[in-house]
């Protein structure tokens, strides 16, 4: 990775949570297991309805103690209402510290080798992404101060160029490309992505997450693409032949996301969509399912 870059994510909020009981009472709500979490892992995860739809996805990390959702800014309020309404007798206190903490995506792999692995950087955290390292990293700084990023060897840069490779490496970035209550979390890759535990025990929405998976029920796939004209309008309908074959998503130049029906989907297949044509591209991450699976 040659950009050595760090960029704020302005759009990030983080909501804390601490008290004898926080790994519990997150354990049994989320996708992820909790219990991986620790000073030296950052974990993804998902919070889902109880019907097994996507709501929220975050990241998972431990300051000063205490379990920190790195999550959507602008839903972190719903969130949180969301989060606090299943406390009941459970010993935790939630908290949004968004305004103490200023979250940056590195791109630079900052000698991490390992999906999700953290270390203190300054007053705050340094962690790989937990998806994929070709991320990157995400660091968790006080508000005004990215001095230790400076003194790591990397310059500010573009956010431009973290959304980029963000798009290119074919990574949701919540609502904006996956519909509250109605995707899938294997759909947008979870499972590769490290989003999800089969092993945890029961999880809010579990039933459905599992069925998808042990059924061989994936029927549509997030995708980048590469994007030959103006880059059409996020939500917008995919075309082939005159029918619907998927929906765009977020894009940044040339590139951009896409849900895609997989029965569509073949070697050097375009789409049509709003006199733009869309190109597939394949992430090595990504795995489809096959009938052995079902």
């Amino acid at each position: 990775m040659s950009d050595k870059i760090f960029t704020p994510l302005p759009t990030r909020g983080l909501i804390k949570i601490e008290g004898p009981d926080a790994r519990d009472y997150l354990q049994g709500l989320v996708s992820q297991d909790i219990q991986r979490v620790s000073e030296s892992q950052a974990v993804y995860s998902a919070f889902l309805s109880p019907q097994g739809k996507f709501l929220y996805d975050f990241f998972v990390f431990e300051l000063g103690g205490a379990l920190v959702l790195d999550c959507e800014g602008g839903r972190r309020s719903d969130f949180f209402k969301r989060l606090s309404m299943y406390k009941l007798r459970s010993d935790v206190q939630l908290s949004d510290v968004s305004d103490d903490y200023q979250v940056y995506g590195v791109l630079d792999n900052l000698d991490f080798s390992d999906r999700g692995a953290c270390k203190t950087l300054g007053d705050g955290i340094v962690y790989a992404d937990p998806r994929i390292l070709d991320m990157g990293c995400r660091a968790v700084l006080p508000q005004g101060d990215a001095s230790s990023l400076e003194r790591a060897g990397l310059a500010a840069g573009d956010f431009d160029v973290y959304e980029h490779r963000r798009i290119e490496l074919g990574l949701a970035d919540g609502s904006r490309d996956m519909i509250a209550d109605k995707a899938l979390l294997l759909e947008n890759g979870f499972e590769e992505l490290d989003g999800v535990s089969f092993t945890k025990g029961c999880f809010m929405g579990q039933e459905l997450t599992a069925r998808t998976r042990y059924r061989g029920l994936v029927k549509k796939r997030l995708l980048p693409v590469k994007i030959d004209g103006p880059a059409p309008t996020a939500g917008t309908v995919i075309e082939f032949d005159g029918r619907e074959a998927g929906e765009m998503k977020t894009s940044a130049g040339d590139v951009g996301l896409a849900l895609i029906r997989l029965d569509k989907l073949s070697d050097g297949v375009s789409f049509n969509c709003e006199g733009a044509t869309l190109s597939p591209q394949v992430p090595v991450w990504v795995q489809f399912q096959d009938a052995k699976d079902a």
